[in-house]
Order: structure tokens, then sequence, then C-alpha cells
């Protein structure tokens, strides 16, 4: 236990650096498909609520996943990543995946869109298996007090994926822009699908053999976050804390908020702005790039430095992921001088950064108000005002997955696969609410069905003040640990 305790103090970087790039992937393909829904809508004649069956395809399937995570757990009478290893359980993940990618080969020739969202599916149900393993692993790869901050970096390389998958993957449907393509090829669809099931493949074997550990000492985690031992509660099952319960609620409504302004607002774009399809992959970039913004930001925390260098980081971090988004777009030949005005609303992101000060609870409530703000100004303003508006939600959803995630398992000890597991399936949310959201904008106009997004914000920030009163109660204190640990 002594040995477990001396590695826990400093971020073990190497074995970081490679469990992030299973995190890269999440990013691109989750982007990818709000490429997807305009070119599926136009091309196969859908309504906004069937185009929307690409997200729930997609997110359904952690759902699906996590269940079935769940049920071997319990046929085997133990947790499946205890039995058969964390970093095996990434690898075979990864595997199946990379059998997702190739059904997009017999759905393009086919112009099938069951067999496309189907192949989506598969690849969502090997995500959900690597989420379950590579989330606890980031939060336990170094001092426990600052698992949120590193989870929020890997968020922050997810999010470099969510940037350059809408634009490789409209690159390859559209061809160049400067070609001046507005047809949509189903076919054009399969070859990106296939590269990325290869890259799959590779990252397994890469993974399978890494230094990243298939074993870890969950229980010894769950004394050391608690601020006092006596406290620490060893439950049988991870559904009997109620933080991790309010919390599965918590990933369902921010994962549905997050998506569904996303995958809704081509839709928005054409119709209220004029912008066709071909020409919307910026403005989902940076709406996904937004995330990374605000994630870059929140890592600092992460880094051994001290408290100047860290407020000089969280001033320059997100200015250099926003300067990612700008070079990247500018290589793809799009128009970046009409971004630079969003440099204001990151400001915004980093005020509210500084005032949660690290602490997961504070930030969760935060960035909930700001999230509800900036869908307000979009449902109740015209032209790129209500774009900017809607786009900025994603700097306010970027830290919100880690802080969630941190307080739901907090405590949970031998637990946490489990709940890991659980708060993994409710990723679902992403699919049900864009589906809603779809339905709502069919029946009220596509602006004012953002305020599903507002009901979201709302019950975030009752759980931010909640789950921290609920944590104090179990000897969990993450202002006096923010403080111990010298954020």
């Amino acid at each position: 236990m002594s040995q477990q305790s001396s590695t826990q103090e400093t971020t073990k970087w190497s074995q970081f650096g490679t469990l992030i790039t299973v995190f890269f992937f999440w990013g691109f393909v989750a982007a990818s498909n709000d490429i997807l829904i305009p070119v599926f809508k136009k091309a196969f004649d859908l309504s906004q609520a069937q185009s929307q069956l690409v997200s729930v395809a997609f997110y359904v399937a952690y759902t699906v996943g996590s269940i079935i995570y769940f049920g071997i757990s319990k046929f085997i009478g133990s947790d499946l990543l205890n039995k058969i290893g964390y970093k095996n359980g990434i690898a075979v993940g990864l595997i199946i995946s990379a059998i997702g990618t190739l059904l997009f080969y017999p759905a393009a020739n086919n112009s099938s869109f069951t067999l496309m969202i189907t192949g989506l599916f598969v690849v969502g149900l090997g995500f959900s298996l690597q989420q379950i393993a590579a989330n606890p692993l980031a939060i336990i790869m170094g001092n426990p007090k600052t698992g949120s901050q590193r989870l929020i970096m890997a968020g922050g390389v997810n999010n470099f994926g969510t940037t350059i998958g809408p634009l490789l993957v409209s690159f390859a449907i559209f061809g160049s822009v400067a070609s001046g393509s507005s047809v949509a090829s189903i076919e054009s669809v399969k070859i990106p699908y296939l590269i990325l099931g290869l890259a799959f493949l590779l990252v397994a074997v890469f993974i399978k053999f890494s230094s990243v550990p298939n074993k870890i000492d969950l229980d010894h985690v769950a004394e050391q976050e608690a601020v006092s031992d006596s406290k620490v509660l060893h439950k049988t099952s991870a559904f009997q804390y109620p933080q991790l319960i309010m919390g599965m609620v918590g990933i369902f409504v921010y994962v549905g908020v997050e998506v569904s302004t996303a995958s809704n607002l081509p839709a928005y774009m054409e119709s209220h702005l004029g912008v066709p399809t071909e020409k919307i992959a910026p403005y989902i970039s940076l709406y996904w790039a937004s995330l990374m913004i605000g994630r870059w930001t929140g890592a600092v925390g992460a880094f051994d430095v001290s408290k100047g260098t860290k407020k000089i980081l969280s001033f320059f971090m997100p200015y250099l992921a926003f300067g990612v988004f700008l070079l990247v777009n500018a290589i793809a030949q799009h128009d970046v001088t009409q971004f630079f005005v969003y440099a204001f609303v990151i400001a915004v992101m980093i005020i509210g950064d500084i005032l949660s000060k690290g602490n997961p609870a504070r930030m969760l409530l935060i960035f909930a108000g700001l999230g509800i703000t900036a869908l307000c100004v979009g449902m109740l303003t015209k032209g790129m005002v209500s774009a900017y508006a809607f786009i900025s939600v994603g700097l306010f959803c970027s830290t919100l997955w880690p802080c969630i995630f941190t307080l739901a398992v907090a405590g949970l000890g031998k637990n946490t696969g489990q709940g890991s597991s659980l708060l993994i399936m409710m990723i679902m949310g992403g699919g049900i609410v864009s589906y809603l959201q779809g339905l709502l904008a069919d029946e009220i106009g596509i602006q004012y069905s953002y305020i599903i997004g507002i009901a979201c914000f709302a019950y975030l920030a009752y759980y931010a003040i909640r789950a921290k009163t609920i944590l104090k109660s179990q000897g969990i204190d993450y202002d006096k640990l923010n403080a111990e640990g010298g954020h």
C-alpha cells in the first residue's frame, strides 16, 4: 500500500499521454456526426427529427454498451474491468469500434441509411467500453486532488479531435471549398471511416503493449479523496451513493445539451442565416473547438507548476486553443476573419474559470449559469449574434463532463468501475435530447427549440449545489482538497 501511495503524488505523464489517444478518437467521430446529419437529411429526404437518428444511434450505443457491461459484471460476480484489466478493456473497445467502421463500406455502396447508423451504433458500442475504463484511469494517474483537471486535459485532446473531425469529413464529402461543390456524395463517406477503423486497430495494439496500468486500487483512491477517513463509505453497490444517482441524470442532460446544440445548429444556420450545408463545417468546428478552448484552460490545474505560472497559463491556453482552430480552418481554406470577434466571448469563459478556483461543484454552477445565458441570447437575437451565442454553449459545456464525473464517482472506492459504467450509460442523453429538440423544432421552429437546453443547464446548476452538500456529509470537501493541493 505504501508503494501505491508514493506513486500517487505526481501525474504519470508517459502513461497519461498514451491513454489520451483514445479521447481524441471519441471527439473526432462525435463531431463528424454533425456533418453527416445535414448530408443524410438531404440525401435520404429526412425530417429534422429523423435526421437526429444519427445522434440517437451513436449515443444510445453507449447505454447499450454499459448495460451489457453491467450484465456481464453481475453474471461473473465481479467487475468486468477488475477481471480483464483496464488496459485490455480499452483495447477490446477499440477493436469493436473498428468493426463498426467496416459497415460504412456496404452502407455507402448501397446508399443505406439503416446500415450507416448501424455502423455508428457499433462504433459507439466500442467507445462505451473505452470510456468506462479510460475515465477512472485518467483520474487515478497521479494525485486524486488533481483528478478532475487531468480529466479536463484529456477532454482537451478529445476536442482537438472534435475541431478537425468536421473539417476532414466535410472535405471528404464535398471536396475543397475552392471547388465550390455542394453535392453530397454518400459514397465518399466510406474512405475516411475505413482509415479511422485502421487507426483504431493500430492504437489497440499500441495501448495493449503500453505502460498504462491494467489494475488499480480504487479503495485506496477513495481514502485519499476523503478529508476524514472515518467517514469513507464502503458500500456494496454503486446505487447506494446519492452523488452517483444524481450524477447519472447530470451526465444525461449535460451530453444532451452539448450534442443537441451542435446537431441542430446546421438546420438553424441554413434556415435563419442562409448558410448552405457545404459551408457549415467551420461553424461546427468552432462549436467543438470551444470545448477544446475551455478544456485547455481547465487543464492548467493538472500541471505541477507554481500558482503564478498557472495564472499566466489560464490566459494563454484558451487563446492558444483558439489559434489552433483558426489555423486548421485557414489550412482548410475557410475565411477565418469573421471569427476574430469570438475572442471576446472566450474572455467571459476565462473569468468563469478563475471564479471557480478549481472546485468542480463551483465550476459546474458557474458554467451552467453561463450556458443558460448563452441560450437565452441565442433565442432572443438574430444574425451572427444568435449564431455565436449558440456556438458559445460549447465554451460553457467544456468543463462540465469532468466536473460531473468527478463529483459522481467521488468516494465510490471499489464501486468506481460500476459507477463509471452507469455514468457512461447516460451518454444516451446526447441522442434523446437531440431527437426531442428536433421534434420541438418541427413544431415551434428551430430557434425556440433551444429552450430544451435551458432546462438541461438548470438541472446541472441544482446538482452542483446538492452534490457539494452530499459529499461534505461523506467527508469529501473540494474546497479543503484544493487548498491543500495548492489550487
